[in-house]
């Protein structure tokens, strides 16, 4: 009996060098002892443990099936959640905004650009209206691409006053609007043959580089061309025609062959108005960050 009692009840064994009791693990001669829990620690944990019972009453934290809390489970004596608490930031938002909406609604581009505020709230709600409606054909940070002009370069077709762009993005270009601006370059396929359309090209190059010049494409150009580019191919704004000076290209790539190609078969792109798509106050935005694109005139 004595032999099996002492087999159940082993001795326990004390190490030798900390005199604490070990718990009978060891690893490669390591054995653990049997340390108990700091006292801090023990705190801690009682405490954690009374925060989260507090918790789960003041705030949202079972799942439920009953699904009287915000998208089920409890609700909390406090009745917060996440949703509330959105919301009510929401509503500040939008009370501010609505109090620098109404003063920006009833100041001229000229009073805007006199106040920090308002110019700064323009560029913002601009900004944002512009990456939702303008961004897919002008890019996101207006740079543009073939056939989709670029606003950041200040050269525009139609002028680029805050008002000239306000006309422009509220009624188009070539759109269906009645009050859209509009302007077509006739097609020379018919009227030039291809060795005249070619002398043309090389002049209207030579606009922009001395070293090429050709003086039957100079009395073509002028013949053909100058009534709406002018005689030194700087365009004119009143009936959009583009600036040949200023080796900008829209469709171009700025080589002999893409220019004789637009003089020959020229393109034609639209905008669509966004007089019946947007409101009032977000055009005037966007007039005003398009604006800050380019450097404005």
């Amino acid at each position: 009996m004595s032999s099996n009692n002492h087999n159940e009840h082993p001795q326990k064994e004390i190490d030798p060098h900390s005199k604490v009791e070990t718990t009978g693990h060891e690893w490669d001669g390591i054995k653990e002892l049997n340390n108990p829990a700091p006292r801090w620690w023990l705190w801690v944990f009682f405490i954690t443990f009374i925060w989260a019972v507090g918790y789960w009453v003041v705030y949202p934290a079972w799942p439920t099936l009953s699904g009287e809390g915000e998208r089920g489970g409890t609700t909390g004596n406090k009745g917060w959640t996440q949703y509330t608490q959105l919301h009510e930031q929401q509503q500040e938002i939008i009370q501010r905004r609505a109090k620098y909406l109404t003063d920006f609604s009833h100041s001229s581009f000229e009073e805007i650009y006199n106040n920090p505020e308002l110019y700064a709230f323009a560029l913002a709600g601009g900004r944002s209206a512009f990456k939702d409606n303008c961004a897919t054909c002008h890019g996101s940070g207006g740079a543009g691409a073939k056939g989709y002009p670029n606003l950041n370069d200040d050269d525009w077709l139609w002028g680029g006053t805050v008002n000239e762009i306000h006309h422009t993005i509220a009624y188009g270009i070539r759109s269906n609007h009645d009050n859209t601006r509009f302007s077509q370059m006739p097609s020379f396929a018919g009227m030039l043959t291809d060795h005249q359309i070619q002398e043309i090209a090389t002049h209207v190059l030579g606009l922009t580089d001395d070293s090429i010049a050709s003086s039957e494409g100079a009395r073509l150009y002028k013949d053909n061309c100058a009534s709406c580019h002018g005689n030194t191919g700087k365009g004119d704004k009143s009936q959009g025609a583009p600036n040949l000076a200023d080796a900008i290209w829209f469709y171009s790539d700025g080589n002999k062959a893409s220019i004789a190609s637009q003089i020959k078969n020229p393109k034609h792109g639209m905008m669509p108005a966004w007089d019946d798509r947007l409101d009032e106050q977000t055009i005037r935005q966007l007039s005003i960050y398009v604006h800050s694109l380019g450097g404005g005139k």
